[in-house]
């Protein structure tokens, strides 16, 4: 089971991008653990994660979230702007599963 962890600024919206990724994993047949979080659990929730990923609005974070995943081993990207307004989960989880070396 891939786990795949988004984090925004309060994890708000990016719950509703957590809901189509898992719809778009399902069809494809993919076994996935997703969530979103505020990014301030972020140094405390990457204990057995596959992928991290933030969301757009929190981007500026990605040289300081990197460091805190490289340590830890997990992939981090920032999610582009259009697939996170367009809530595109396919193209999300692709991003993810590239990450991931899936």
């Amino acid at each position: 089971m891939l786990k795949i962890r988004l984090f925004c600024a309060a994890g708000m919206s990016t719950s509703f991008l957590v809901t189509k990724m898992k719809k778009a994993a399902e069809v494809k047949g993919i076994e996935v653990d997703i969530e979103a979080l505020p990014e301030s659990s972020l140094e405390k929730s990457l204990d057995e994660v596959d992928v991290a990923l933030l969301g757009p609005q929190i981007g500026f974070a990605l040289p300081k979230v990197k460091k805190v995943c490289d340590a830890k081993g997990v992939p981090v990207e920032v999610i582009p702007m259009v697939d996170y307004g367009m809530m595109n989960g396919e193209k999300v989880l692709a991003l993810a599963l590239k990450l991931a070396g899936k």
